[in-house]
């Protein structure tokens, strides 16, 4: 992890850590900290406590985003902070719809100078954001639709269960847009559960989401997601984020916790031995595991 950031994220980038509630590579978010990068824009749908902790630790000078909150508890206050008061300095933000994110990704990955989108009709977020801009359809009816700008980042980094030394990444369960920001992106960090042989990925080929010709580095990095999951190996960890609530309201209390779990130790494994074996027994899932698909010879 330290050398794929080392070499691919750098200060001015435009990151994107995606993965919808599902697969977000905290631990990625910690490696950026802990290299102490600088003013960069972190795009991501819905920015929660990754980069409520990034933000905090004044990695970004900007905010892409379509929903910002910590899930099913409240604000993300080193964000507010930095928004509503410029505490301790301003942070642009750039908000869009989900949709409409989604669009900026897929417009970038299909190499798109814009993408229409009708979601934003009477919508009020356009009068806000310079970049949404109206356009009449060029055919008959004259339908006036949104359009938005293409999205590519400098580097996105995606979570997955596992991923070839190639970089073949097979994800399943809850899938967000991870596919067009990795095809969007200039560079790729694939970050996954456990690294595998191809023979594997070739049993199974209906789970490969990201193909390696678009991948630059595979970091294996077990329980990388913590608090957040990855299906089959390790649960949500819901206690973390009502923590998590208290900590950010706290400009001393999240310093001294980014201190604590992110500059004081060395790598995520460390990260890891820190928790504890019992909280990390308790967030292992039980025998449902997701099976391997039989494609008769043709494997």
């Amino acid at each position: 992890m330290h050398d794929a950031v080392a070499e691919l994220v750098h200060d001015g980038d435009t990151v994107a850590i995606e993965g919808f509630t599902h697969l977000i590579c905290f631990a990625a978010g910690h490696e950026i900290i802990r290299q102490r990068k600088r003013d960069l824009t972190l795009a991501r749908l819905t920015p929660d406590v990754i980069y409520d902790q990034m933000i905090g630790a004044g990695v970004a000078r900007k905010l892409v985003f379509s929903w910002l909150g910590n899930p099913g508890v409240g604000s993300l206050h080193a964000v507010r902070r930095r928004i509503e008061h410029a505490d301790p300095a301003p942070l642009e933000i750039e908000e869009y719809s989900h949709f409409g994110m989604v669009c900026r990704y897929v417009a970038g990955a299909s190499n798109l100078p814009f993408f229409p989108i009708r979601s934003y009709y009477e919508s009020d977020i356009p009068e806000v954001n310079r970049n949404i801009v109206p356009m009449r359809s060029p055919y008959e009816d004259g339908t006036e639709v949104y359009v938005v700008p293409p999205l590519r980042p400098d580097v996105t980094i995606v979570h997955a269960q596992r991923a070839t030394v190639g970089g073949d990444t097979q994800i399943w369960g809850l899938l967000g847009c991870q596919k067009e920001a990795a095809f969007a992106a200039e560079r790729v960090i694939v970050v996954c559960e456990e690294v595998v042989d191809e023979a594997t990925v070739r049993r199974d080929p209906n789970r490969t989401v990201i193909p390696g010709v678009v991948v630059d580095a595979v970091v294996e990095q077990p329980f990388a997601c913590h608090p957040s999951y990855a299906q089959g190996y390790y649960d949500r960890d819901n206690a973390f984020y009502l923590e998590w609530e208290q900590i950010s309201k706290d400009p001393v209390a999240l310093e001294a916790w980014l201190q604590e779990w992110v500059h004081d130790l060395a790598t995520h494994e460390d990260y890891r031995e820190k928790m504890g074996a019992a909280r990390w027994d308790a967030l292992r899932p039980g025998e449902q595991l997701s099976g391997q698909v039989n494609y008769g010879d043709y494997a």
